[in-house]
């Protein structure tokens, strides 16, 4: 079994997703008293929020490789950012260390092309819905069609996610904002839609609507573990 390198902490509510998913994907795998080898750097997200909102991401990149580095010297054979925002800085932390890089990106593309979608809703933080960073990759190396809500709705998105799910609050109104949102992708042509923050997938579930979800966070922690077990 591989060891899996987790960057987790943005926020610490989805990375607790991350390591129960993992365990449970490698005990269902493996049966008996099987777990996952991980390691785990869990960073102080204040600090990283205020960087993102300047718009500063080579200082939110010097973090984030510092703790990646830290993971590959404690023995992770591949890494993990759990978070979708901070793939923005993914290509820095790339070049820093050797261990490969397991991008939330292409595992939920990979599990979008699997059923066939091509046109998908995107709900994220502002910088995931609108950066190219994270819908350009989408586009360009899996030739998805990617929608994104109007720009109050978007404020919305991303307001929910920083004033409450990061801080572990799940309020039936934003649920309800979420559902009318994603209602209205599918009717802009969306075939599903990604929840494409680590956190939303706390809020809204696959039988809260009768859209498609693809949660980010279980995507990414199921291709985690079925690279960790590959060649077993």
């Amino acid at each position: 079994m591989k060891t899996i390198g987790l960057l987790g902490g943005m926020s610490w509510e989805s990375t607790a997703h991350y390591y129960q998913a993992i365990n449970t994907g490698v005990k269902q795998a493996l049966g008996g008293l099987h777990s996952a080898e991980i390691v785990l750097y869990s960073v102080d997200f204040a600090p990283i929020e205020k960087l993102q909102a300047r718009g500063d991401w080579s200082a939110t990149a010097e973090l984030l490789v510092d703790a990646a580095r830290r993971i590959q010297r404690a023995g992770a054979d591949f890494l993990l950012i759990c978070t979708n925002t901070m793939h923005k800085v993914a290509p820095a932390i790339e070049l820093a260390i050797s261990i490969p890089l397991l991008h939330i990106a292409d595992a939920t593309a990979e599990a979008l092309a699997d059923d066939g979608i091509k046109t998908v809703g995107l709900l994220g933080t502002a910088f995931t819905m609108e950066h190219p960073f994270y819908r350009g990759r989408l586009a360009d190396r899996y030739g998805l069609e990617v929608i994104v809500p109007e720009k109050n709705d978007r404020q919305i998105v991303h307001d929910i996610i920083f004033d409450e799910l990061c801080r572990g609050k799940l309020l039936g109104a934003s649920r309800k904002h979420y559902l009318r949102i994603v209602d209205q992708l599918a009717a802009a042509g969306a075939e599903a839609v990604i929840l494409g923050c680590t956190e939303i997938g706390m809020l809204i579930k696959p039988e809260d609507t009768s859209v498609k979800l693809y949660d980010t966070t279980a995507i990414h922690a199921a291709k985690a573990v079925s690279y960790a077990l590959e060649n077993r």
